[in-house]
């Protein structure tokens, strides 16, 4: 019932058109900006260079619950190769997001976006959805949803971008 909701208001932000704003493989990263739980500035665009998992999530999606502490678990290993972790939270209260990441100990970096801004521009299929964005800032793949074992599939793809 919540995803509905909140697909129902993504819908509503970019009225209707899903076509518009979709980010999609072989498209520019649509940039964006922010503060962090952790109290940090992020810009998308200033992490060129660098392979960026952008990974839209909420502290009521059940398939959210199993993906972000695999993801939290790979975050080292793969920021050791310079790729990065960035993920949106799209809860409507950030206190949700920050009480989700406290009580699960990660550390990853979340940026909150409860005015939607961020998940309308970029229209995640679903919940959780990932997008690699390569080092020039194209995005590679939109991978919507979760299984165990999709983490390992992603950190294939991700390395596979950094190359040698």
């Amino acid at each position: 019932m919540r995803l509905t909701y909140s697909l129902a208001f993504v819908l509503a932000l970019t009225n209707g058109s899903i076509a518009g704003a979709e980010v999609k493989p072989g498209q520019p990263a649509t940039d964006f900006a922010g503060a962090t739980l952790a109290g940090s500035s992020i810009k998308l665009s200033s992490l060129r260079g660098k392979v960026v998992l952008v990974d839209f999530w909420a502290s009521w999606c059940e398939p959210c619950k199993k993906e972000l502490p695999l993801l939290d678990k790979l975050a080292p290993r793969l920021r050791a190769r310079g790729i990065e972790i960035v993920t949106v939270n799209i809860d409507d209260d950030r206190a949700k997001a920050a009480d989700f990441v406290r009580s699960h100990g990660l550390s990853l970096t979340v940026l909150p976006d409860a005015t939607k801004k961020i998940v309308a521009a970029w229209e995640p299929p679903k919940m959780p959805s990932s997008f690699v964005v390569d080092k020039a800032g194209i995005v590679r793949s939109v991978h919507g949803g979760f299984e165990p074992g999709d983490e390992s599939k992603l950190e294939s793809e991700l390395n596979s971008l950094v190359g040698k």
